[in-house]
């Protein structure tokens, strides 16, 4: 079974790689400027994107160090956040920093400028996990200059 995905917008932004600063997410031209109403009284959204620079012969299906790091332990694509994905679908959570008509501008993008964002989505607290996150040290380590 395949599915039809169409963009909702892009990221639209000079800046070729990952660095924290404000990005900023067009939308798509076949979408009307309302479908943004109301989302500026919300402080984060998530924004679904794909990893469209990503080669199929990329996908990882084996497990690997995260980052290639042969101090992070061997693990599945599933246990990480990399783009190698089988689908290629990416989620982040953003800042929203303003809304101006047809442009978001946001902080907190890990994807590069021309990536198709799928989906937004505002962040609500009641959607927010419950009770403590545990994860493993070597996500901790690899995510303390992720933004640097």
């Amino acid at each position: 079974m395949q599915y039809r995905i169409q963009p909702v917008a892009t990221v639209s932004n000079s800046r070729k790689t990952i660095k924290d600063d404000r990005w900023a997410i067009e939308l798509s031209e076949n979408l009307h400027e309302e479908s943004l109403k109301g989302l500026e009284d919300f402080s984060h959204i998530e924004i679904i994107f794909y990893f469209d620079q990503v080669s199929d012969d990329q996908i990882q299906y084996k497990a690997r160090h995260p980052r290639n790091n042969q101090n992070y332990p061997k693990v599945g694509i599933f246990a990480q956040r990399g783009k190698n994905r089988p689908n290629k679908i990416g989620i982040t959570m953003v800042e929203l920093v303003e809304v101006k008509q047809r442009t978001l501008i946001v902080k907190g993008l890990d994807a590069i400028d021309g990536t198709p964002i799928i989906d937004m989505k505002p962040v609500m607290k009641e959607f927010l996990p419950k009770g403590v996150i545990k994860q493993p040290a070597w996500s901790t380590d690899l995510m303390k200059a992720y933004w640097e």
